[in-house]
C-alpha cells in the first residue's frame, strides 16, 4: 500500500472520528438527565405513593429528570437541608413551610396536595376518646414536628377543652406509637395515611378514631415545597417535576392498588400490601378532585385560613402577604 494511500485512509478515519464526536456532543442534551433531589419529611409510607408512580411510569425519564427520592427525620431537618441546597425540593406538611416562611426562611409551597390533613386521634376501646371533650383526663404523647399534637391548643380551643385537663407526655417521634401500643399513654395522633392502617393490622382492633379535620382542625398537609433561590434558578425544571407528579397522582387516584406495589418495590421491610393499599386509597382520598386547575393546585382560601389559625396559637405574628407563602406559576397558573 502506498503512502498516499496510508495518508488518505488516516485522514478519513481522522475525519470520521471528529465527525463522530461532534454528532455525540450535540445530540448529548438530548439525552442527558437533569438530577433533583426530592427529600421526605419522614420514613416511607404509603402518602409518598405518587412519587414512586411517576418514576415506575417514567413520567420524570420523559421530562428529562432523574429524581432522587431520600427519606427525612422531621420537617425541621428537611427545611435545613433544602436551604443548604442538599435538596432542590422537599415533601412535607405545608402548615410547617407556613410557619418556616412567617418566621423569615426563603421558601415557598410550590404544589398542595391534601389542603385538609386527614388526621386523627386515636383510642382504645375500653378508655375511648369519641369526642374532642373525653380528651380531658387523657394522657396523650407528643413530639416535636408532630403535626396533630402541633396544634392540640387550637383543636381544643376549637371544641371547647380544657387542654390544661390533657396531660401531654412529649418523647422522640419515634416513641409515640409504641407508648400508645403499650398502654403508657392513652391517646395518639395518627395519619390516616400512615400510622393507623398498619397500627389496626399489627393489633387486630379497631381503635375508636377521632378525626381532627373533621371536628374544627383544617391543617393544609401533603405539599411540595422549594427555595426562592431553587424557583428562581430551576423553574423550567420545577415545571416537569411538577408535571409529571401530578401525572403520578392521577395514575395513584385510579389504581390504589397498583400504586401501592410500585411504591412496595422501593420500601424494604413495608408492612403488608393491604395496609400498603389502604395508606395509599386514603392518601388519594384526601387530594381533591381537579377544578379546572392542574393538580396541586394551591387555593389562597385555603393559605388565608391556615395563617389565622397559626396567628391564633401564637405560633405566628402578623401574616406576610399571601403570595410570600405559594406560587402556582410552576403548575402553569399565575
Amino acid at each position: 500500500m502506498s503512502t498516499l494511500t496510508l495518508k488518505t485512509i488516516a485522514k478519513a478515519v481522522t475525519t470520521a472520528a471528529c465527525s463522530a464526536a461532534l454528532f455525540a456532543a450535540s445530540t448529548a442534551p438530548a439525552f442527558a438527565q437533569e438530577q433533583v433531589n426530592v427529600r421526605f419529611s419522614w420514613k416511607l409510607k404509603g402518602e409518598y405513593a405518587a412519587m414512586y408512580v411517576a418514576q415506575e411510569k417514567g413520567f420524570y425519564a420523559r421530562e428529562g429528570l432523574s429524581v432522587k427520592l431520600g427519606e427525612g427525620a422531621g420537617s425541621p431537618a428537611a427545611l435545613g437541608a433544602l436551604l443548604q441546597g442538599q435538596d432542590d425540593v422537599v415533601l412535607l406538611p405545608a402548615i410547617f413551610a407556613l410557619t418556616a416562611i412567617s418566621k423569615g426562611m426563603p421558601i415557598k409551597i410550590i404544589s398542595l396536595y391534601h389542603p385538609q390533613t386527614p388526621i386523627a386521634l386515636i383510642s382504645w376501646p375500653e378508655n375511648p376518646v369519641k369526642t374532642p371533650k373525653d380528651l380531658e383526663g387523657k394522657v396523650i404523647a407528643t413530639a416535636i414536628g408532630e403535626t396533630g399534637t402541633t396544634y392540640l391548643e387550637s383543636f381544643c380551643k376549637n371544641n371547647g377543652v380544657d387542654c390544661s385537663k390533657v396531660k401531654k407526655v412529649q418523647v422522640d417521634a419515634q416513641s409515640r406509637v409504641p407508648l400508645f401500643v403499650q398502654h403508657k399513654v392513652d391517646v395518639v395522633s395518627v395519619y390516616q395515611t400512615n400510622d393507623l392502617p398498619v397500627l389496626e393490622e399489627k393489633q387486630g382492633a379497631k381503635f375508636v378514631v377521632l378525626e381532627m379535620d373533621k371536628n374544627g382542625l383544617a391543617v393544609p398537609g401533603m405539599s411540595l415545597v422549594s427555595s426562592d433561590a431553587i424557583i428562581a434558578k430551576k423553574p423550567e425544571t420545577l415545571k416537569k417535576l411538577l408535571k409529571a407528579v401530578g401525572e403520578g397522582v392521577d395514575a395513584m387516584k385510579k389504581d390504589p392498588a397498583d400504586a401501592a406495589n410500585m411504591l412496595a418495590k422501593s420500601w424494604p421491610g413495608h408492612p403488608s400490601i393491604t395496609a400498603v393499599t389502604t395508606q395509599v386509597k386514603a392518601t388519594a382520598d384526601a387530594i381533591p378532585a381537579s377544578t379546572g386547575h392542574p393538580i396541586g393546585w394551591i387555593d389562597e382560601k385555603v393559605i388565608n385560613d391556615a395563617l389565622q389559625l397559626l396567628k391564633s396559637t401564637g405560633e405566628i405574628d402578623a401574616p406576610k402577604p399571601t403570595s410570600t407563602y405559594y406560587t402556582n406559576s410552576l403548575l402553569g397558573g399565575k
